[in-house]
């Protein structure tokens, strides 16, 4: 079975996929999935306690696992990552970046600058609905990605996530308070709070529409969207302008990312991973 570890900035995903799938009565071949707040101080060992619990709860053991893939977004994070690899799982894990044989071009300036999480989006968006496509993801950035007929990756666009401006709108002005994420029932608010979520939830809307307009316009031709990230389903409530929900884009794009790369070697003399200052 395959070990699928997604660090994100808020949080970090772990996944266990099962290559013999449905075959087995789990869905697309997924056993399981948990998910932890993003430390980069967190240690190997204590990655292992927590997870081993919830494996055991699955019915997994830890000998189930042969193989497993990184995606992160926090580069601090990947030492006690990989370091939960090897000395929990014996594995060597695949580490998601631009030189891997992803099976499309990467368009842009500098491949090593995009996420690791925008390249397996657009791995696993175009695999499943071709293109061209948008990948919308909101997480802790709200991301637009953009991929043509052939798979290639073109670049797209980052902008604050949702609930990063909700933290900022409470930080910066005094008597605002801290609220939930939530669809108001009408865009004029009568109070604070449904007039904040009115323009956090309305607003949010708007730039996802403006820019798939835009971005549309500059392309030149029809284009797919997708959604992914955790408040996908909120937001595709309030536009019709989201084809598709797929909260867990990036685990498959993970998953075909590992199909398509050979497992790395575990080192024969297991040297001391250098931990980031």
């Amino acid at each position: 079975m395959l070990l699928v570890v997604d660090a994100g900035n808020t949080n970090v995903v772990f996944a266990v996929h099962d290559p013999r799938g449905d075959a087995q009565g789990h869905p697309q071949g997924w056993r399981g999935s948990w998910r932890i707040r993003t430390d980069a101080q967190r240690t190997s060992d204590e990655y292992a306690v927590w997870l081993m619990t919830l494996l055991t709860h699955s019915g997994l053991k830890r000998d189930d696992i042969h193989a497993s893939v990184i995606g992160t977004v926090v580069p601090a994070a990947l030492y006690h990552l990989r370091r939960l690899c090897r000395d929990w799982f014996d594995v060597e894990p695949l580490i998601a970046r631009a030189a891997l044989n992803w099976g499309f071009e990467i368009k842009v300036d500098n491949p090593n600058e995009v996420g690791a999480d925008r390249l397996l989006n657009a791995l696993a968006g175009h695999q499943q609905f071709g293109g061209p496509l948008i990948v919308v993801d909101f997480g802790t950035a709200t991301t637009f990605d953009v991929v043509d007929e052939t798979g290639a990756y073109l670049g797209g666009v980052i902008c604050p996530g949702v609930n990063l401006s909700l933290e900022a709108l409470h930080q910066a002005a005094a008597r605002l308070p801290r609220i939930g994420m939530g669809r108001p029932q009408s865009v004029i608010g009568r109070s604070t709070i449904p007039a904040m979520q009115s323009g956090v939830y309305w607003g949010y809307i708007g730039l996802i529409e403006g820019l798939l307009v835009r971005i549309k316009g500059e392309f030149g031709k029809p284009m797919k969207v997708v959604a992914t990230g955790g408040l996908a389903p909120l937001f595709s409530e309030g536009t019709t302008m989201i084809h598709h929900i797929l909260p867990d884009l990036t685990l498959d794009g993970l998953r075909m990312l590992a199909e398509r790369n050979p497992a790395p070697v575990m080192p024969r003399e297991r040297t001391r991973l250098i931990e980031p200052e």
